[in-house]
């Protein structure tokens, strides 16, 4: 995934599956500087991890 899709992804009101290393995840926040996101699991705990956008997958 790109940087602006991530964006347009975070900031859209619909619900956008994306996974990472084939699991739903939500993305929280991005990070333009470093090229990455916060996410977290899709209905799992809020335990966050910042992963690079590039890992990212829209489904």
């Amino acid at each position: 995934m790109d940087i602006n899709r991530a964006r347009q992804i975070l900031s859209s009101s619909a619900e956008i599956e994306v996974q990472y290393n084939g699991v739903s995840v939500w993305i929280d926040d991005i990070k333009e500087e470093d090229a990455t996101a916060i996410v977290h699991l899709v209905g799992g705990i809020e335990e966050q991890t910042e992963v690079d956008i590039a890992s990212l997958e829209e489904v």
